[in-house]
C-alpha cells in the first residue's frame, strides 16, 4: 500500500481492514512552541481526492433524526480507494474543527502583525503568544500563511446546513434526501486542496500507528517506510463458543490524568503504550485491534483469491466441482458488494484479461449445484469471459464420475489449490459459528447446511432455504494452498489439457472458444514413458530432431495427435530461485519469463532430462511431472498404467527426481495465512481418457499416498473428506491406502518404535437426509464404507491391528471428527452441528505435506473415476523441534501447518504452543489430544444426546431417541442438534441441574471423537427397495 495512503486521527478510517492513525507521543521539551508548515513537496496529496456517497443507514427505522445518519463514504485518490464509515455528527464536528483553524490562524497572523508593529516602535523585544492548550492533537497552528490561503482553507457554514436539515426535494426518503446533501458538502470540502493537504506538525512529537492484518507499525513519518516499532500480534484461537479464554491484543487502560486517554498492545512478552484524543477512540482502537490478527480461513482464501483476481493481468484460469457467480469473497458482505464473484471477474474482463473457467457438468437428477445457471451467469458478464462444461453425459457415456478439482491461476505465477470451491457454504472462520442472525457473514442460501436441506433453486441467492432461528449452519473446514514459482505452471497446464479435451469434444468449431497453449514451464509431454536414462551432457548435444525420433522410438504404443503437446524451449536466461530468498508477498513474478515470450526458435537444441525409472515397473508406473529448477531442462510427465498396483514397487523414492522447487504458503481456518517458505513442489492428479484425454491411467495422487505412508518415521496426521479404502487381496475396493498404514504400523510394531496415525474425518456424511429417513439411503450406503474401513468386518485396520497387537491398536491409530456449538439468535436455544471436514490433507513427521482436491476413496484415486490434482510439498527449511522426546529437524512448513490446525482443534492459546510441539509422545497424544477429544465428546453428549455417538446401535434405539429429544423440546434438527431448555427450579429456588451452557463452558476447541460402535447392528447398505440398490456401488466408494 503506498505511502500516501494515509488517514488523519480525526478520521479514524478502515482502509479494506488496514488502519492508519497519528498518536501523539509525550512532550518535548526541546520543541518549538509555534508550529511550522511543511513544505509543499510533503503534503501528503498532490491532487485532488475524489468522494462519492454510496450508502446512508440509521440505527433505527423509525428514527428520521438526520444528526443520527450514517454514510458509506467511497474515498479515491489516484489508483487507491476506501471506504469510510461517518456520522453526520463526526462530519459537523470536523466543520467547526476547521472554522475554529481558520480563525486561531487568523488570530495568530494579526498577533504576528501587531508584534511587528510594536517591534519597530521599540516597545518590546517579545511579546507573549497566545496558545491553545485545548486544541485537539490534530488540530495545528500554522506560524505563517497568506490572506488567501486562510481564506481558502474557510469553508462557509452555509455549505453544512443542508446536511443538519436536508431540504425537501425530488427525493422521497429522509436518508435519499440526506445522501445528496451530504455529497454536495463533500464536494465544496475537498473542491479546496488546502483544507484536504493540511499536514502540519504540532508541540507535541507525534508517531503514525499503521494497522494491519498481523501486525502493528509505529513510523515517525507515513512518507518514511523507516519503522520506529513493529508488534506481530500472534494467533489467538478462542477456547469456546462464547469468546472466553480469547487473549486480548489490547485493552483500556486508565490514567492519572482524567484528560488522557491510553491504551496498551501485547503480544509477544511485550507491551507499549498508546495515547490519543478521547476515550471513544481508545475504545475504538481496542476493538479493532483485536480483530486484526491473522484472517481466518473464509477470509484468507477467497480474500487472496480476490486480490488476485483484482490484479490479474492477462488471464484467469478456473475450474471447481461448483461455482457460485453469486459469492462473495470478502465479508461482511454488506460492505464489500465488488467483491462478488461476478463483478470481480467482469471488472477484469473489462481490462482485457481472458477469462477461462471449467464447470463440472453434473447430472442434474443426482446433483442440485445447476451448473447451467452458473454458466449463463458467468457468459452474461463479459464477452472475455468463456465457460465450457463437461461431460456432456449422453455422447461419452460418463454418468457416474465427476470433474472434482478446485483450482483459480492468475496469469501463470500464482494458484490456489485445495478443497475450497468458490461456491456457496465454504467461508467459515476459526471459530465455526453455527448461527448467523441477523445475516452479515452468510447472506441467503450461504447460510448452508446440506444435512438439513438443499436449495431447489438458485435463481434468488439471497433468498435464506433454511430458519435461521430454528437451524444451525454446517460450519466448514477446509485447508486451501497458494503456490508461487515453476509448479504454478505445471497445474496451469493441467487445465490447458483438460480445457483443450473438452473445447475439441463439446465445441471444435465454435469460433468464440479457443484453444489454449501452455505458457513455458508448463509443457510436459507424457508420451515420455519408459525411455531409458540419458546422460545430460549427451542430451544437450542433441538436436531437436534427434530428440523427437528418440522419444517417439521409447513408445510402447503410438500417442494420438491429441496427445502430444506443444513443445516449447525453455528460456537459456532461466536462474535457479536462491533457496530462502522470499519476496515480501511470495510472488516472483518475473522468475521463469522471458522478454519475448512468444520468440520461438525451433532451430535450437532441445535439452531434457528423462525421468529416473525402474525397468522392472509393469503394474505400477508412477507419471508426475519432473523438473529440475536449477537447470534448463524441460519438464517431463511419464505416463504409465495404474490398473494393478504393485505395493513393493510403491517404496521406491520417486519424489527424489520429480520435483520443483518453489514458494508456497496454506490458508486454514485457523486463523492466518499459513507460513510462506521454500519447498519442493511435485504435481500429481488422477486423470484418465475420459477426463483429459490422454491415453493411459494417470494415478499419482494414490501412488503418493503410498509412497509417503511407507517413507514416515514417526506419525501421519490425515484430515480428509471420506476415508474408504482397503487391504490387499480386497477385491471390492481397490485402493490401498489402509493397506499402506497397516503395514507401516505393523513395522512399527516389529521394531518396538512408536509410531501414531491420527485421522480427522467427518462425524456424518454431508448430504441430506437423517439417518432413518427413506431417502437417506446415500448417508448410509457412506457410513457402511467407512466403517467397513475402519472397525468393521475383517478387512478393517482396527479388526486387523487387534489380531496382531491386541489393544494397543489405539495407540497406533484413531479416529477424531470436529464439532461446534452455539445459541440460536438472543433468548434461542442452544445447537450443535458437525464442523463439515472437507481437507484433503496429510502430512508426514512435520516434513513432507500432501494438499489437494482428492479424498480418499476409489472415486478420487484411481484415476479412471473422478479428475483430481494435488501438490506433494517438502520443506527445505527446518526448524528445530521434537519428535518421540528427541531433538528432531522440522520442516518450517509443515510444522507450521500442523501446530495450526491443532492448536483450532484443542482450543490451544499461543502461549501452549510448545505443549503440542511433539505430536508422538505420551504427554500430547494421550494427555492433551485424546484428553481432549473424549471431554469434549462426553460434555457434548450430556447437553444435547446428539447423533453420531456410541450409544446409539441400531436405527430403532434413533428413532426412540428422536421422539423423546423432540417431545421434550418440541423442535429439534435432523441430527438432534438442540439442547433442553435451563433446567427446572425446585421449591426452594435451586436449579434441578447444571445449566446446559455451564457445562459447555469446558469444551474446548472443537476436537471429539469419532463413535466406532454407531449403528454398529445395522446393515447401512440399500436394500431392494431404495433405488440406489440398483445403483453401482462405485458410486459410493
Amino acid at each position: 500500500m503506498s505511502g500516501r495512503q494515509l488517514v488523519r486521527e480525526e478520521e479514524e478510517e478502515e482502509v479494506y481492514g488496514h488502519r492508519y492513525m497519528r498518536m501523539p507521543a509525550e512532550p518535548d521539551g526541546d520543541a518549538s512552541v509555534a508550529s511550522f508548515r511543511l513544505p509543499e513537496s510533503a503534503r501528503a496529496f498532490d491532487e485532488l481526492p475524489r468522494a462519492r456517497i454510496v450508502g446512508v443507514s440509521r440505527p433505527d427505522a423509525g428514527d428520521i433524526t438526520p444528526m443520527l445518519l450514517s454514510y458509506t463514504i467511497e474515498v479515491q485518490y489516484k489508483q487507491f480507494r476506501w471506504l469510510l464509515y461517518k456520522k453526520a455528527s463526526q462530519v459537523l464536528y470536523l466543520h467547526f474543527a476547521l472554522k475554529r483553524r481558520a480563525f486561531l490562524e487568523e488570530f495568530h497572523e494579526k498577533q504576528e502583525q501587531v508584534k511587528e508593529w510594536l517591534q519597530n516602535l521599540g516597545i518590546g523585544e517579545h511579546m507573549p503568544v497566545v496558545h491553545d492548550d485545548e486544541e485537539a492533537d490534530d488540530v495545528h497552528v500554522p506560524s505563517h500563511h497568506d490572506e488567501q490561503t486562510v481564506k481558502n482553507r474557510n469553508v462557509p457554514s452555509s455549505a453544512v446546513f443542508p446536511v443538519i436539515r436536508p431540504a425537501l426535494g425530488r427525493q422521497q426518503s429522509v436518508p435519499d434526501r440526506a445522501k445528496v446533501a451530504m455529497q454536495e458538502y463533500l464536494n465544496h470540502f475537498l473542491g479546496n486542496l488546502d483544507i484536504v493537504n493540511s499536514r502540519e506538525v504540532c508541540k507535541f512529537l507525534e508517531v503514525w500507528a499503521v494497522l494491519k492484518p498481523g501486525f502493528l507499525a509505529l513510523l515517525q513519518d507515513p512518507f518514511d517506510p523507516k519503522l520506529l516499532d513493529i508488534v506481530i500480534f500472534d494467533v489467538s484461537p478462542r477456547m469456546d463458543r462464547n469468546g472466553e479464554g480469547q487473549i486480548a491484543l489490547a485493552k483500556e487502560i486508565k490514567e492519572r490524568n482524567p484528560l488522557h486517554f491510553a491504551f496498551e498492545v501485547s503480544s509477544g512478552g511485550r507491551t507499549i503504550k498508546l495515547r490519543t484524543r478521547n476515550s471513544a477512540k481508545v475504545k475504538d482502537w481496542v476493538s479493532v485491534i483485536n480483530t486484526a490478527r491473522r484472517p481466518p480461513e473464509g477470509w484468507s482464501a477467497f480474500n487472496a483469491i480476490a486480490s488476485s483476481i483484482e490484479d490479474a493481468k492477462s488471464e484467469i484460469f478456473i475450474t471447481d466441482w461448483w461455482l457460485c457467480p453469486e459469492l462473495y469473497l470478502r465479508r461482511p458482505f454488506q460492505h464489500h458488494e465488488s467483491s462478488r464473484l461476478d463483478i470481480l471477474l467482469e471488472s477484469r474482463a473489462k481490462q482485457g484479461v481472458q477469462i477461462y473457467i471449467l464447470l463440472y457438468k453434473e447430472v442434474s437428477l443426482a446433483l442440485k449445484i445447476n451448473s447451467l445457471y452458473s454458466k449463463r451467469r458467468l457468459l452474461n458478464i463479459h464477452e472475455n469471459v468463456k465457460v465450457l462444461r463437461y461431460p456432456d453425459h449422453f455422447s461419452t457415456g460418463i454418468y457416474l464420475w465427476s470433474h472434482h478439482e478446485k483450482i483459480v491461476i492468475v496469469d501463470n505465477q500464482v494458484c490456489y489449490i485445495g478443497g475450497l470451491d468458490l461456491c456457496f457454504g465454504r467461508y467459515d472462520t476459526p471459530e465455526h459459528n453455527v448461527v448467523d442472525v441477523p445475516p452479515s457473514t452468510w447472506p441467503g442460501k450461504d447460510y448452508y447446511n446440506p444435512r438439513e436441506s438443499e436449495p431447489n433453486s438458485w435463481e434468488d441467492t439471497m433468498k435464506d432455504e433454511l430458519d435461521r432461528t430454528k437451524y444451525p449452519r454446517m460450519p466448514w473446514h477446509d485447508v486451501q494452498c497458494a503456490l508461487y514459482g515453476p509448479a504454478c505452471r505445471d497445474v496451469a497446464r493441467h487445465f490447458v489439457q483438460r480445457w483443450n479435451y473438452a473445447k475439441r469434444n463439446k465445441a471444435p468449431n465454435e469460433q468464440a472458444i479457443p484453444l489454449l497453449m501452455p505458457h513455458h514451464h508448463m509443457v510436459i509431454p507424457h508420451y515420455m514413458g519408459n525411455s531409458k536414462e540419458t546422460n545430460e551432457e549427451e542430451s544437450k548435444q542433441t538436436h531437436d530432431k534427434d530428440i523427437r525420433v528418440q522419444r517417439l522410438n521409447s513408445l510402447k504404443t503410438p500417442a494420438s495427435c491429441q496427445d502430444i503437446p506443444l513443445l516449447l524451449p525453455q528460456e537459456p536466461d532461466h536462474q535457479a530461485l536462491p533457496n530462502g530468498d522470499l519476496s515480501p508477498n511470495g510472488l516472483d513474478i518475473n522468475h521463469g519469463h522471458s522478454d519475448h515470450p512468444n520468440k520461438t526458435n525451433w532451430n535450437q537444441p532441445f535439452p531434457y532430462q528423462k525421468a529416473k525409472q525402474d525397468t522392472s515397473l509393469q503394474d505400477l508406473q508412477m507419471k508426475g511431472f519432473v523438473d529440475n529448477l536449477g537447470s534448463p531442462e524441460v519438464s517431463v510427465i511419464t505416463r504409465y498404467n495404474t490398473s494393478k498396483p504393485n505395493m513393493h514397487d510403491m517404496n521406491k523414492d520417486w519424489w527424489e527426481t520429480q520435483e520443483r522447487e518453489d514458494k508456497v504458503a496454506s490458508v486454514l481456518d485457523v486463523g492466518e495465512v499459513g507460513p510462506q517458505a521454500t519447498c519442493c513442489c511435485q504435481v500429481v492428479r488422477s486423470v484418465g481418457p475420459w477426463s483429459a484425454g490422454t491415453t493411459q491411467i494417470e494415478g499419482s495422487i494414490h501412488n503418493s499416498y503410498f509412497s509417503l505412508i511407507e517413507k514416515a518415521e514417526h506419525f501421519v496426521y490425515i484430515e480428509n473428506q471420506f476415508f474408504i479404502s482397503g487391504l490387499s487381496g480386497d477385491d471390492t475396493i481397490k485402493n490401498r491406502v489402509l493397506e499402506a498404514l497397516y503395514r507401516r504400523i505393523l513395522r512399527a510394531e516389529k521394531d518396538k518404535r512408536c509410531f501414531r496415525v491420527i485421522i480427522v474425518i467427518p462425524l456424518l456424511p454431508g448430504f441430506q437426509g437423517g439417518i432413518d429417513d427413506g431417502g437417506a439411503a446415500s448417508v448410509r450406503a457412506i457410513m457402511h464404507w467407512q466403517y467397513r474401513t475402519i472397525c468393521r468386518g475383517p478387512n478393517s485396520i482396527l479388526q486387523k491391528l487387534y489380531d496382531v497387537v491386541g489393544s494397543k491398536a489405539h495407540d497406533y491409530i484413531s479416529f477424531y471428527g470436529l464439532r461446534a456449538h452455539g445459541r440460536l439468535g438472543d433468548g434461542g436455544p442452544l445447537v450443535t452441528n458437525q464442523i463439515y471436514v472437507h481437507s484433503k490433507l496429510m502430512i508426514i513427521d512435520d516434513r513432507m505435506t500432501l494438499i489437494g482436491s482428492a479424498n480418499i476413496n476409489d472415486r478420487s484415486l484411481l484415476g479412471s473415476r473422478d479428475s483430481e490434482i494435488g501438490m506433494i510439498i517438502e520443506d527445505k527449511e527446518v526448524v528445530s523441534s521434537t519428535m518421540d522426546g528427541r531433538h528432531w529437524e522440522a520442516g518450517k512448513f509443515s510444522l507450521s501447518l500442523r501446530l495450526s490446525l491443532w492448536a483450532e482443534h484443542l482450543g490451544i492459546r499461543p502461549a501452549e504452543v510448545s505443549q503440542i510441539m511433539d505430536p508422538v509422545d505420551d504427554s500430547t497424544y494421550k494427555n492433551i489430544w485424546m484428553a481432549t477429544a473424549e471431554a469434549n465428546t462426553m460434555i457434548y453428549q450430556n447437553v444435547f444426546s446428539c447423533v453420531p455417538n456410541d450409544h446409539i446401535h441400531s436405527r430403532t434405539q434413533f428413532r426412540q431417541s428422536f421422539a423423546h429429544r423432540k417431545e421434550k423440546i418440541g423442535h429439534t434438527t435432523i441430527d438432534l442438534g438442540v439442547a433442553l431448555g435451563k433446567p427446572e427450579t425446585r421449591e426452594d429456588g435451586a436449579l434441578a441441574g447444571t445449566d446446559p451452557m455451564e457445562k459447555l463452558q469446558g469444551v474446548k476447541g472443537h476436537l471429539v471423537s469419532f463413535p466406532l460402535e454407531f449403528m454398529c447392528q445395522e446393515d447401512l447398505r440399500p436394500f431392494f427397495g431404495e433405488s440406489e440398490f440398483y445403483t453401482s456401488p462405485q458410486v459410493f466408494h
